[in-house]
């Protein structure tokens, strides 16, 4: 194995030292570690890398339910799947939206009237 010599700011390597403190490590352990999972990673390309990135978060609940709401927090009022959406997150939306909806409406009967004639 051959040793190296690398410069680290003061503030990483007590983050180190204590990080090979917690787990009982050296800090050349802790190093190779990294250094290991970091050649692991940059293997991956796309999906591979970034699969499952998010299975251990705890903070937003359900990944899929939490991904369905911040698109649906996109929809619009003049968006064909407004009222579905509507019915399924009615907190994103307010009285505006469904005027919005209501004159967008009126717009499309009347081109669509226009259309038939």
């Amino acid at each position: 194995m051959t040793r190296i010599l690398a410069d680290l700011p003061d503030d990483d390597i007590k983050w180190l030292d204590r990080l090979a403190e917690e787990q009982g490590k050296s800090r050349a352990a802790i190093l190779r570690e990294a250094v290991s999972a970091y050649r692991g990673d940059a293997t991956k390309d796309g999906i591979e890398r970034y699969f499952g990135i998010w299975n251990d978060r705890s903070d937003i609940g359900d990944a899929v339910e939490w991904q369905r709401r911040e698109r649906a927090g996109n929809t619009r009022p003049w968006d064909g799947d407004y009222h579905e959406v509507r019915g399924e997150f009615p907190d994103l939306f307010d009285h505006v939206d469904d005027r919005e909806h209501g004159r967008h409406q009126v717009w499309l009967d009347a081109k669509n009237d226009r259309s038939r004639s």
